[in-house]
């Protein structure tokens, strides 16, 4: 009885969707160390390869584009009073996908003009944010992520 079970269990699991993206593996293009006040002037600029395999309309959000598996930057905030905002700019059509201390997803797409993207913490958590760039109508495309408190 107890194999049957086990195996019933193994079967249900199994059957749930997977998630492709792995907010706790590497992130790709590094990571970073913030505290609120980091941005006096010069916003954070992380410049790389956005997009990937995977099509994030399947994350809660409303998320749309291409992302890879892992995460492709990491920022560690501790938070103070200053909003957090992060920004993607591209010559292509990107949005940004983002994993927040919290657990949940956040998505934004043209936020930031027709191609770009930005999502907006007014009062952000101290914790991990995993970020991705999506692409959208294409697989990767140079971008660049803007992290800043203005």
């Amino acid at each position: 009885m107890k194999t049957v079970l086990f195996v019933a269990a193994l079967a249900l699991m199994g059957a749930a969707p997977a998630m492709a993206q792995d907010a706790s593996a590497s992130p790709v293009f590094g990571q970073v160390s913030l505290d609120a006040g980091f941005d006096d002037g010069a916003p954070l600029q992380r410049r790389f390869r956005g997009g990937g395999p995977n099509d994030a309309s399947h994350l809660p959000g409303a998320c749309t584009g291409n992302v890879g598996t892992p995460p492709d930057f990491r920022v560690t905030y501790s938070a103070g009073g200053q909003p957090l905002i992060f920004r993607s700019v591209s010559g292509a059509d990107t949005a940004l996908v983002i994993n927040g201390p919290d657990g949940r997803w956040y998505c934004d797409d043209d936020s930031f003009g027709d191609l770009d993207a930005e999502y907006r913490f007014d009062r952000p958590q101290s914790g991990v944010y995993d970020i991705w760039i999506a692409v959208i109508n294409g697989r990767e495309a140079d971008a660049t992520l803007v992290v800043s408190e203005r």
